[in-house]
């Protein structure tokens, strides 16, 4: 079975940073990204890394979002600064077995956590 687990939400100020992780358990997993919920809004693609190691990033965050992995571990990280209010939603890890591009569409995953909240206070 296949088990998505995000941790390192929290709240944070305008200006500051904040780091996400992400476990993969029960295969080994390919392609890994990172989505984003705000209320009333759809969900979309904030970054995503394959087993090439390309990496994709999405306009809004180009700049103040890292996308990393450790293979070893299956873990899928998130670095990012400069946090703005407009970053304040539920972000998911999604992952998906075979080649994937580094797609920024959720309907590419098969496999995701149940997301952790990020609030940025102005």
């Amino acid at each position: 079975q296949v088990q998505v687990v995000e941790s390192g939400g929290g709240s944070v100020q305008a200006g500051g940073s904040l780091r996400l992780s992400c476990a993969v358990s029960g295969y080994s997993s390919y392609c890994m990204g990172w989505f984003r919920q705000a209320p009333g809004k759809e969900r979309e693609g904030v970054a995503a890394i394959d087993s090439t190691g390309s990496i994709r990033y999405a306009d809004s965050v180009k700049g103040r979002f890292t996308i990393s992995r450790d293979n070893a571990k299956n873990t899928l990280l998130l670095q990012w600064n400069s946090l703005r209010p407009e970053d304040t939603a539920m972000y998911f890890c999604a992952a998906e077995s075979g080649s994937c591009h580094a797609s920024l569409s959720l309907y590419d995953y098969r496999f995701w956590g149940q997301g952790t909240q990020v609030t940025v206070s102005s």
